[in-house]
């Protein structure tokens, strides 16, 4: 059972923490891949605010394709190269947008999103997909909530077999 009533008075950094120790939690105490990155966007809209999606996009072939997600329905299908989230594939870096207005070739799934985190899953080298972030608000991501997101997929492929998904 997850218990959020701590992180009303956590700073910044301490509900990035709490979110990577619940997430942990989830992980260990539960086999099921799917339910599991399931149950990560839920910690993610529990934890972080400002958040309009938060979810997930796996690699099949040559696109990413939706996976489970948190917010408005979203595109089904993103070419790699294509938009924040497919630039991160084919870069296999980080995208840490602050105003997706202004990112060639961005793909707007919802009209609201101002500003966009995606952390490349990368596991041995091999890249299953991405998780991706988008805000209302423009700059709404930092570079703090950036590194404790790098720790989130992290914690992420300790436990998942992408293959599986």
């Amino acid at each position: 059972m997850f218990k959020l009533e701590p992180i009303k008075n956590m700073n910044e950094e301490e509900r990035l923490k709490y979110m990577n120790l619940l997430l942990k939690s989830q992980l260990s105490s539960e086999k099921d891949d799917l339910a599991n990155i399931s149950n990560a966007t839920g910690i993610i809209m529990a934890c972080v605010d400002r958040l309009n999606w938060a979810g997930f996009y796996i690699l099949r072939g040559k696109e990413l394709v939706l996976g489970p997600f948190q917010g408005l329905p979203a595109c089904n299908r993103i070419e790699i190269g294509k938009g924040v989230c497919g630039t991160a594939v084919k870069t296999k870096e980080v995208q840490l947008v602050p105003d997706v207005h202004l990112f060639p070739g961005h793909i707007a799934c919802d009209q609201a999103s101002n500003s966009e985190l995606v952390i490349p899953i990368i596991k041995e080298d091999i890249v299953y997909g991405v998780l991706d972030l988008d805000s209302p608000e423009k700059e709404r991501f930092t570079q703090l909530e950036k590194d404790y997101f790098i720790k989130f997929v992290d914690i992420l492929n300790q436990y998942i077999n992408w293959e599986n998904i």
